[in-house]
This record gives C-alpha cells, sequence and structure tokens, in this order.
C-alpha cells in the first residue's frame, strides 16, 4: 500500500491505520461527501492491497467516531455532520438552529402550573409543595426532533411563564428578556431514554441520548432548572472556554 509519496511516518503506521487516514483523507477532501457510498471492504482491500480484516478494522474505528454509518446488508456511508449545540455558553436553540441553515419548530407538550416535588424544590431553592411552572417542549429542526426539554421554572422571576405562547418565542427568548442571567451550572451524561422519549425523539430502543441538565440564576434568584435531551446519534455538544487572565493581574492561565 505505501508508495514513494508518502512520508516515511505514515509508511511505519500499522496497516488499518493507513486505510483509515486514507478514507478520511479522502472524505476530508469532499472526494466522499456526506451520504455517499464509500467502497466495500473488497473493494478497499483490491485497491489498497491489504486483508480483508485490516479493512474491517479501520472501517470499524471510523464508524465509532461517527465519520462514517453502516447499513447492513447495504454498504458503508459518509456520515451526515452532527447539528453541535454548545455547552459552556447559554444559547437560544432557535438560533443554533438557524445558523446551519434550518428552520426550528416547536411542539408544547406541556406547560402548566404545579406543585415543587423535594426534589425540584432544592433545584429551585424553595421549599417542597412550593408552586412552580413546568413545560415539556419538543424542539424541531427542519421538522425532525432535535431536542426534548423539561423545565421547571420560578414563578418568582417569570410570573407570566404559564402564559406565553412557546411555538412563537423559546423560554430562553422569554426568560432572558425578565432579566440578565448571573451564573449557570452545567452536568451532562449519557443515558438510556424511556418509551415515551424514544417516540418523540424517533430513536430506536437501542440508542443513546444525551441529557444535560442546567440551572440558571439571575439577581440572586434560581431563575430555572432544565433537561435537554438529545438524540445521541444525531447530536453533539461541545464547549471552548478561554482562560486568558487579564493583563493587569499579571496572572497565568
Amino acid at each position: 500500500m505505501p508508495d514513494s509519496s508518502q512520508p516515511a511516518a505514515e509508511e511505519a503506521a500499522p496497516r488499518y491505520r493507513q486505510v483509515r487516514d486514507h478514507v478520511q483523507r479522502r472524505i476530508t477532501a469532499g472526494e466522499w461527501p456526506p451520504g455517499a457510498r464509500v467502497p466495500s471492504e473488497n473493494e478497499l482491500t483490491r485497491e489498497l492491497g491489504v486483508s480483508r480484516m485490516t479493512v474491517n478494522r479501520a472501517l470499524r474505528e471510523l464508524t465509532a467516531e461517527g465519520l462514517l454509518r453502516r447499513e447492513q446488508g447495504v454498504g458503508t456511508f459518509v456520515a451526515a455532520p452532527k447539528p453541535q449545540s454548545e455547552l459552556l455558553q447559554i444559547r437560544n436553540i432557535r438560533e443554533e438552529v438557524e445558523e446551519r441553515g434550518h428552520s426550528y419548530g416547536c411542539r408544547v407538550l406541556l406547560l402548566e402550573r404545579a406543585r415543587a416535588t423535594a426534589e425540584t424544590a432544592r433545584a429551585l431553592e424553595l421549599e417542597a409543595g412550593a408552586e412552580i411552572f413546568r413545560s415539556r417542549l419538543l424542539h424541531l429542526e427542519s421538522g425532525a426532533p432535535a431536542a426534548l426539554e423539561e423545565r421547571a421554572v420560578n414563578p418568582a422571576f417569570a410570573p407570566g411563564y404559564a402564559e406565553q405562547d412557546f411555538t412563537r418565542i423559546t423560554p430562553y427568548e422569554y426568560l432572558t428578556e425578565l432579566g440578565p442571567l448571573d451564573a449557570a451550572e452545567h452536568e451532562i451524561e449519557a443515558v438510556r431514554p424511556g418509551a415515551e422519549a424514544r417516540r418523540l425523539l424517533e430513536l430506536r430502543p437501542e440508542d443513546p441520548c444525551l441529557l444535560l441538565t442546567r440551572r440558571t440564576w439571575s439577581r440572586g434568584l434560581v431563575v430555572s432548572r432544565a433537561h435537554f435531551l438529545y438524540p445521541g446519534p444525531r447530536y453533539r455538544l461541545a464547549g471552548r472556554q478561554d482562560f486568558t487572565a487579564p493583563a493587569s493581574h499579571g496572572g497565568t492561565p
């Protein structure tokens, strides 16, 4: 497989890694765009002069990394890039969707006044049984389920929450109109969704989800605690934070 045009470091790489790099290069160069069928294991074996086991390992690794998707009995295809949400920033989901060139929509599944359970009361720093607002929304990206949001809101901060039309305005837009956020807390974990969440997010029984839990504060109050359930096979969360210290402090990151 190696030729005289390849650098020595690549020639010394294990064969499966050379196959992996070969496939990845062609995808990155745009020769195989999202949705394109990748040559079969037999075709790559003949083209690259390696064993089928070597090709199989390379394709399995690229599939595990989300670069390829394999359909049993059909073939291997270049995976579409996953939509990405900012983890360390509080952003409006409508803006995220529209920045990707897609249309945003929302289905309101629940919007009500309720009494806080002990767990929810602790999250909102209220007394157990205190009145709160609850909402359950399905966010859509070009008509497809993008995230399932369940939110508990402190009425002391947002007394009109239950009267809002969240098909026209997002909770983020409404809450930030009431006052600037002072702080936010994030937790993220991989979970197996329940049957109802699987149905709403159009997932298979074996598909995992990413669960982002976020609490926000403003003017000394906990504004809300929200759970965002993202379909794992179609989504990823990412973030960046700069740790550059102000020059006047003379500190280090």
